[in-house]
């Protein structure tokens, strides 16, 4: 079976490419209310989103029937600045998205790997299939935790497990992620970049290649769903 080639959405500046994006995301959440009587949307951290998060915020929506978790979440405290929990909270739980269930996946364990169990039953509430899946990418072509060369990558892109946790061989902290298998497990999956350099890294992935050297290459070249790519080069 051959891959599911990615659908490009282009659009001309920041501004035009979160009101598409909020569009896409209240369709997805909508339908889902309306078919389930609930909806859930997982999201990344970093600094990408933090405009789309707030303009997402002051939308009208039953916000108390949708569930968001994140895509993968830095092992510090929630309360660090540091923390995608943190971002979220801050940026997108607020005004009429206050009204939203939250779901972390950072707890009291020392360890992102002592954490694991506990992260697996606290997902384990989360619809399956998830109704939005929102990744963004690194410079370096990360998505989610799945970091080149890091420890536990080809677990976390092959394990049955919905969450891992992952260490990153340069950048800070021990991660937990959701697993390859579980981001694929959703009726939409979204991948929101922004500016000439990660359109460009977007590129260079999409050319035949290693995934340990370009982990976005694994979101990429699937048979599940096609990847959406929501971008602007401005």
């Amino acid at each position: 079976m051959s891959s599911q080639t990615p659908l490009l959405h282009d659009h001309h500046g920041k501004s035009d490419l979160h009101q598409a994006l909020i569009e896409r995301i209240t369709r997805e959440l909508t339908s889902g209310i309306a078919k389930n009587g609930k909806a859930s949307m997982v999201v990344s951290g970093g600094s990408t989103p933090k405009a789309l998060f707030e303009k997402l915020s002051h939308v009208d929506l039953p916000w108390e029937k949708v569930t968001i978790s994140l895509v993968d979440e830095r092992w510090v405290a929630p309360e660090s600045s540091d923390s995608n929990e943190y971002l979220v909270k801050t940026h997108l739980l607020r005004d009429k998205a206050s009204d939203a269930s939250f779901i972390g996946l950072k707890n009291s364990a020392l360890t992102a790997k002592d954490g694991v169990i506990q992260c697996l039953q606290d997902i384990s509430v989360l619809s399956q299939p998830f109704d939005v899946v929102l990744l963004g990418m690194g410079d370096d072509g990360h998505t989610a935790s799945f970091f080149p060369d890091a420890t536990a990558l080809d677990e976390a892109l092959n394990t049955d497990a919905a969450c891992i946790a992952i260490t990153p061989p340069i950048a800070p902290y021990e991660r937990m992620t959701l697993s390859r298998k579980r981001l694929l497990d959703t009726r939409s999956l979204l991948l929101h970049i922004e500016g000439e350099k990660k359109y460009e890294v977007y590129l260079e992935a999409m050319k035949d290649g290693e995934v340990n050297t370009m982990p976005i290459r694994t979101m990429i070249d699937q048979q599940t769903l096609p990847l959406e790519v929501y971008y602007t080069k401005g």
